[in-house]
């Protein structure tokens, strides 16, 4: 700060400087001006510049050296009291700022909660004609034409279940309720809702569970669950999805494997960003990139690591690593 200091300043220290040069140069020019007297004036002088300067310093500053420390937020109880003009001004123009800010903040979280009730209204809705059609397709005779109108039926429920959890994540804070979830009731519910489309494309499960149960929220942990098999599924042909969890150093670890076409090396960096679907297969036109990205964000709310291992031609693992128990007295406290 007070290198800051001496900056701003510097013109008018430069103008100090000159005009002691200048008494210096007049009393060597005019040889009735005693140069002794010049020389002691000009070192008083010069003192009490420097203890103006110290003394500025220490008025002129506080207000920015506690602007500088605020957080960056809208807290205006927070925002440092003016004590010149030009501090007024700028408190009262930054304070005008803010409190816009506030506003406009508050009616865009007014328009987004309005958005996010209207869409989850909306699928509410679907979902009636949903289940209908549901009930329809498993009256069909015809084998192979159930399965793929089933298999049609899933990609539209998967993707409602998409947009449902995408519009919740802003305000997933609110809704977290951290339990001991057992694994097992979660994993065979969600494979059974994607059986139908395992059975089509002849995939199985190899599930052995060391570990039992983890501390978790159970819905936003079976969206992420749901959203790996899937990836799985998609992905994969005729084989098996492993998936098992351990106990390592006081965290529980499970592991969802796959035999798939596996995660081209310079696309695992970007798997987890919005809207990313690969270079290997950019052609594909059901890809939304939104799966894994929608998986990243849950996972960050949980507190839970996530590790991906691929190979291409072999198959991906991913690996979330749910953190020790006392993490989540924070969590609890939500």
């Amino acid at each position: 700060m007070i290198r800051k200091f001496l900056a701003e300043r510097i013109s008018w220290i430069l103008l100090i400087v000159i005009l002691q040069l200048l008494a210096l140069f007049v009393a060597f020019v005019d040889q009735t001006v005693p140069l002794s007297s010049i020389i002691y004036y000009i070192f008083l002088s010069g003192l009490l510049v420097v203890f103006f300067l110290f003394i500025r310093y220490r008025k002129e500053t506080r207000f920015y050296m506690e602007l500088e420390d605020r957080d960056n937020d809208l807290d205006l109880t927070t925002f440092p009291e003016a004590d010149s003009p030009f501090e007024s001004v700028i408190e009262t123009n930054v304070r005008d700022q803010m409190e816009r800010l506030k506003q406009e903040a508050s009616y865009n979280q007014s328009l987004l909660e309005q958005e996010k009730d209207e869409l989850l209204s909306w699928i509410h809705d679907v979902k009636t004609p949903m289940t209908a059609m549901r009930l329809i397709i498993d009256r069909i005779d015809d084998y192979k034409l159930r399965s793929q109108l089933t298999f049609e039926w899933m990609r539209i429920h998967l993707l409602l279940d998409q947009q449902l959890h995408q519009k919740r994540i802003p305000f997933i804070e609110n809704d977290l309720y951290i339990e001991e979830v057992e694994l097992e009731p979660l994993l065979f519910n969600e494979i059974k809702s994607l059986q139908s489309w395992c059975m089509q494309k002849g995939i199985g499960f190899d599930i052995d569970l060391q570990a039992e149960s983890v501390l978790t929220d159970a819905k936003w942990l079976a969206f992420i669950c749901r959203q790996l098999m899937t990836n799985a599924i998609k992905y994969s042909e005729e084989s098996e999805i492993t998936i098992t969890s351990m106990e390592e150093a006081g965290r529980i670890k499970l592991m969802f494997q796959d035999e798939g076409r596996g995660i081209d090396p310079r696309d695992l960096p970007r798997i987890f960003e919005k809207g990313f679907t690969s270079t290997t297969a950019h052609q594909d036109q059901a890809a939304t990139g939104m799966g894994l990205y929608l998986t990243d964000r849950i996972r960050e709310a949980l507190k839970i690591d996530i590790e991906v291992q691929s190979e291409l031609g072999k198959g991906t693992t991913f690996i979330l690593l749910f953190p020790e128990p006392n993490e989540f007295t924070k969590l609890r406290s939500m």
